[in-house]
């Protein structure tokens, strides 16, 4: 039976109150944390700072037009599953999940492309148009990544690294994996033609890593996508939020908007509530926070009650990219343009060196074009298409003045998009919006306008990312992607799950 079942209350005393949790965020991760932690038997309330759920996957509607403003791609969905089973639903019967053929287009700047799938004999036929001496380079390189998904993944993924020891643990596993090589080492290792070791190794970038640094253990996500595929959901990635905000109000748990936590209350080096902007208090038996986890400590924990995350560490970290995200809607469809595209830039390496090294932003740029239209008509007027166009770019380390140059930079996407894939674009654009790495710090509360928190690099993984339970704070939790275990739908989730471990020891303090 799952360790949280509807039925436990194993830690209460007969005729005690439940314990009460304040989650912080309505992300994925905290939504999943209060229906986990609702279900536990705890007294649940959600905190919002922005006036709908969702995070990183609030949902935009202007002119007709509904944009996702997030998370786009759907892997694993036994985890968004599990959540509905826990409450006694069915997923299928909120949510309508598609499977997406091809799963990518990678389209290349000189116009050639590769459909990136889990069909197997379409995925060599792929590989052959470039270079069919790498044909039996991909057997061999998705045979690596099934010992990477067996030994990161499944015997390591859903490892608290709560101590030292869980490290010592690990360490035959990220050794037999060579975990210390990055992900397009790895992949150069068995493939040969350029274009193809950009195929098999952008996953990183996703979730806002560089695949030249990014630990190659993050070649498990090629296993991941094969098993269980990439699925979009109808009515977007806002579908899904709104599924689960109906399942928490099932279960009368309340989601307050508009609520920004101003400072976690600490007494006696263990958290007891929040404390809004306005000087309301909440109090709370513990508090799980789904906030990026940099700006938790630093900006809702007062400094003298971090030894672990102090502002000079939290300051040192190596942190994940920005991103700036162009939404557009068009008064004409693109009917040869697919769900999930990736246009990419004359560079690769040395665009990413921009990025991730030299923190500057580059007059080029690669592209990742979200055309939900393709699968879901409704997302925009009849006769319409609804996009996102988002670049990769460096976070606010780049000190770039993105209210200055945001009209120049949006326009320059304009530009190359019409230039390559969507001819006559300009004329066609009837609905814009932008989102740049300031807002992601000035609107979400991202430290740096980082898009996800830590860079998932060797030594930001596992035991030294952001602790579920918060190594400074008793009874303060973490969820999201900014916390172990990483980034990514599948990650985030797994984070809440995470918590099965952890919060029980937060019985044992007030039971």
């Amino acid at each position: 039976m799952n360790a949280f079942t509807a039925t436990d209350q194993r830690h209460h005393h007969p005729g005690s109150k439940p314990l009460r949790a304040v989650v912080i965020g309505s992300g994925f991760g905290g939504l999943a944390a209060a229906i986990r932690l609702s279900v536990k038997g705890y007294q649940v309330q959600v905190l919002e700072k922005l006036d709908m759920a969702g995070g990183r996957a609030y949902v935009h509607r202007q002119d007709g037009f509904t944009f996702d403003a997030g998370p786009t791609i759907i892997t694993m969905p036994q985890y968004l599953e599990e959540l509905f089973a826990l409450c006694g639903e069915k997923m299928s019967d909120h949510v309508d999940l598609r499977l997406m053929s091809p799963f990518y287009r990678i389209r290349f700047d000189d116009g050639t492309h590769f459909d990136y799938s889990n069909d197997d004999e379409a995925m060599l036929a792929e590989i052959a148009k470039f270079n069919p001496a790498d044909v039996q380079g991909f057997k061999d390189l998705m045979k690596a990544s099934d010992r990477c998904y067996q030994w990161g993944f499944e015997e390591l993924g859903m490892v608290a690294f709560e101590s030292i020891t869980d490290v010592i643990k690990a360490m035959p596993n990220l050794i037999k994996m060579q975990a210390w090589r990055s992900i397009y080492s790895m992949v150069a290792k068995y493939i040969k033609h350029p274009k193809l070791r950009i195929v098999m190794s952008f996953h990183p970038l996703l979730i806002g890593g560089n695949p030249f640094s990014v630990t190659c253990v993050y070649s498990l996500i090629h296993v991941l996508e094969r098993r269980w595929g990439v699925h979009s959901a109808m009515g977007g990635t806002g579908a899904i939020v709104k599924a689960l905000v109906k399942l928490l109000a099932d279960r009368q748990v309340p989601i307050r908007y508009n609520a920004a936590v101003h400072r976690i209350r600490v007494t006696n080096g263990a958290a007891v509530g929040v404390e809004l902007g306005n000087g309301e208090f909440i109090p709370a038996d513990i508090v799980v926070s789904n906030a990026d986890a940099a700006w938790t400590y630093k900006h809702l924990v007062e400094p003298q009650h971090r030894r672990h995350w102090t502002d000079k560490r939290i300051a040192k970290g190596n942190y994940s990219s920005g991103l700036f995200v162009w939404y557009f809607g068009t008064n004409r469809q693109y009917h040869d343009v697919p769900h999930h595209m990736m246009v990419l830039g004359p560079r690769y390496q040395g665009l990413l060196q921009d990025i991730f090294k030299n923190h500057t932003l580059s007059k080029d740029f690669s592209l990742y074009l979200y055309r939900p239209t393709a699968t879901d008509p409704s997302l925009a007027p009849t006769g319409c298409d609804s996009f996102y166009a988002l670049s990769v770019v460096p976070n606010l380390s780049s000190q770039t003045d993105w209210p200055a140059i945001t009209e120049r930079y949006r326009d320059a996407i304009a530009t190359v998009l019409q230039d390559s894939v969507l001819p006559d674009l300009k004329q066609h654009v009837v609905s814009s919006k932008v989102t740049t790495p300031q807002d992601f710090q000035d609107r979400l509360w991202s430290y740096k306008g980082a898009g996800f928190g830590l860079e998932p690099i060797l030594l930001q993984s596992a035991w030294f990312r952001p602790h579920n339970r918060s190594e400074d704070v008793r009874n303060l939790f973490m969820v999201g992607a900014s916390s172990q275990p990483g980034a990514g739908v599948p990650s985030v989730l797994m984070s809440a799950k995470m918590l099965e471990q952890v919060v029980p020891h937060a019985f044992a303090v007030h039971g």
